[in-house]
């Protein structure tokens, strides 16, 4: 999965490679330089999600350089 494109604002794993925009946030600016994966299913109930500041379910990047 290093090869996935990670949002630098949302940190928010992209489905496509080829993504020119985040589906979540809508920002262009995307990176393949990320470490660490988390997915957070009900974050409502997440305290790692609440840390985060993820409020829709799906996958995230630790981080993102």
């Amino acid at each position: 999965m290093a090869d996935r494109l990670v949002c630098r604002e949302c940190h928010r794993v992209q489905d496509s490679e080829e993504a020119e925009t985040c589906v979540s946030c809508g920002s262009s600016s995307l990176t393949e330089d990320w470490a660490g994966f988390v997915v957070i299913t009900h974050p409502d109930r997440s305290e790692i999600a609440e840390e985060m500041g993820v409020t829709e379910a799906g996958r995230y990047a630790l981080k993102v350089r």
